[in-house]
């Protein structure tokens, strides 16, 4: 039996790429300088897409592969992947969600601390000869026992709200409604209210079109000039150019962002702000969950072409 063949959207570590290359025939769509060509010459035949979460799969190549069955994202978001050309057509969409919601919970406490402690211009105190010459780092903000948002409580927005209460935080979420698992928090359905009542908002939503910018000017400002906010979601939550503009006017007190759009060419406007950590979206980025990330997204293809239920479906 000929193996099934696979349209490769992004690299993987050669821990995936291995056993990809032996299960089936993946074309390497990420590697050609003619992608018109390549579509041209192996849509026909492409029976599932590989792809990552942030690379998706648009409605254009979607419609390039008439016999595609399945898209298998490694990552948890899937919104970069056109849904609605995949309902049409009864295409199957998986992603790779619980097996990274631990480590990116821990990168956006990391992110808190990071800010509120000023552990990298502490470090860069050091190292400059600034401890030796001008004394002791100037002091910065306590975690312990602050008031904590979570925008989203998900899988993720679950961790981090899990985390902060080992800090003693006054933990409140906002979501679509009351979660069962979220009766120790309180709930705040105004995104707003949420962020007026918080010292730091964390979001961990889901994206979609609802979403979009959801973080916009009336929350920023309400999260305050002492207000810090995280985002470990996608970079589409947060209106980035108010964000901006509420950093370099004081409106707001700092950002961490581990995601932004049109990444890795992220707005230069970022680099010069004092008051903001930015990170590679890297929330994920252990060797541990990576390696389950991708046994995951092989297994939801592996699943499908055996006929047999898929272990982490969207569609």
């Amino acid at each position: 039996m000929s193996k099934p063949e696979v349209l490769q959207i992004g690299p993987y570590p050669e821990w995936d790429q291995v056993p990809l290359d032996a299960a089936y025939v993946m074309h390497r769509y990420f590697e050609t300088s003619n992608k018109p060509a390549l579509l041209a010459e192996v849509g026909a035949r492409t029976r599932a897409i590989a792809t990552r979460g942030e690379l998706g799969a648009s409605a254009e190549l979607i419609a390039a592969c008439p016999k595609l069955e399945i898209v298998s994202v490694y990552g948890v978001g899937f919104d970069a992947v056109h849904l609605d050309s995949c309902r049409a057509r009864g295409i199957r969409v998986t992603n790779t969600p619980d097996v990274l919601r631990k480590d990116v919970a821990d990168l956006a406490i990391a992110m808190m601390l990071a800010q509120w402690r000023g552990v990298n211009g502490a470090e860069r105190w050091v190292r400059d000869g600034s401890w030796a010459a001008k004394g002791l780092y100037p002091l910065r903000t306590r975690a312990w026992g602050k008031r904590a948002g979570v925008l989203g409580l998900g899988r993720i927005g679950f961790e981090v709200a899990r985390r902060l209460t080992g800090f003693d935080m006054d933990v409140a979420y906002s979501d679509i409604e009351p979660k069962p698992y979220g009766k120790d928090w309180t709930f705040v359905p105004d995104p707003v209210a949420l962020a007026e009542r918080s010292d730091v908002l964390f979001v961990t939503l889901a994206a979609s079109a609802t979403t979009r910018h959801i973080v916009g000017r009336s929350v920023l400002e309400a999260l305050g000039p002492d207000g810090l906010l995280v985002n470990v979601s996608r970079a589409s939550n947060i209106d980035e150019e108010a964000l901006i503009e509420a950093l370099a006017n004081g409106k707001l007190g700092a950002a961490a962002l581990d995601v932004f759009d049109g990444e890795p060419n992220l707005n230069p406007k970022f680099l010069s702000l004092p008051n903001i950590l930015l990170q590679p979206h890297h929330a994920s980025g252990t060797v541990e969950t990576r390696k389950a990330m991708g046994q995951l997204m092989r297994d939801n293809l592996a699943a499908h072409f055996a006929g047999h239920p898929l272990p982490s479906p969207v569609l």
